[in-house]
């Protein structure tokens, strides 16, 4: 009458299975080239902005600012 839903199934290996490790040996050399030129840009593109303040900076500013605040209303009230 109505349509059953079907249970999902999915095409693992693990990585340490024999099979796995046989094909994966021919294609181990230009998977750490390419993890290794990957990773090297990702290091590039780090750098940040120089306008870009640490987020230690923007918390100290911040208690400095409650502080403040703080301070002010309690002379002032």
């Amino acid at each position: 009458m109505f349509k059953q839903r079907k249970n999902k199934t999915f095409n693992y290996q693990s990585r340490l299975s024999k099979e796995s490790q046989t094909d994966s040996s021919l294609d181990n050399d230009s998977y750490t080239k390419d993890f290794v030129s990957k990773w090297q840009r990702k290091n590039v593109n780090k750098t940040g902005s120089p306008g870009a303040m640490p987020i230690r900076t923007l918390i100290l500013i911040l208690v400095l600012l409650l502080i403040c605040m703080y301070v002010l209303e309690k002379k002032y009230m």
